[in-house]
């Protein structure tokens, strides 16, 4: 199956999980601000890809997804993961309450790969970071690797 993996990064994390998710799709890795509208050509699986910042996905993906045309992912198999601190860690009553109400970088891109036409591989994911500048949480880049795996089987 034909996959491409988009996706922004900050500090590495997300690119780091994103390599992983596309090494076992065997997918092609872009970056989001390179990534082209043409490149979606026979691709089967969509992967998009941001950290999770003040609730919402970054710039640079937003951008790319919202400047696709309206039924541009039509017949594509879309997921999207995020990169997000465990607010429960964090032990922050009101950033839990804001967590829970306003959500993460994942649903937001699911959400607008679906409004592009795309059909959503559930589930979507988050990957944990140790502090907002990182490093990834142990075990994660593992956790990538079967999410990939479970996606791949959908």
């Amino acid at each position: 199956m034909k996959s491409l993996v988009v996706y922004e990064t900050y500090f590495g994390n997300t690119e780091k999980i994103a390599q992983a998710v596309a090494k076992t799709l065997g997918a092609e890795l872009v970056e989001a601000v390179d990534a082209k509208a043409a490149q979606l050509s026979g691709v089967e699986l969509l992967v998009a890809a941001s950290p999770t910042r003040a609730f919402r996905p970054g710039e640079k993906i937003t951008k790319f997804l919202k400047d696709l045309p309206d039924g541009a992912l039509k017949g594509i198999k879309v997921a999207a993961f995020d990169t997000r601190m465990d607010v429960q860690k964090v032990n922050n009553k009101l950033l839990t309450f804001m967590a829970r109400h306003m959500g993460y970088a994942d649903a937001v891109l699911a959400r607008m790969l679906v409004k592009k036409g795309g059909q959503l591989v559930e589930p979507t994911a988050g990957f944990f970071v140790e502090e907002s500048e990182g490093p990834l949480a142990g075990g994660e880049l593992e956790r990538a690797v079967e999410w990939a795996k479970s996606i791949s089987a959908r």
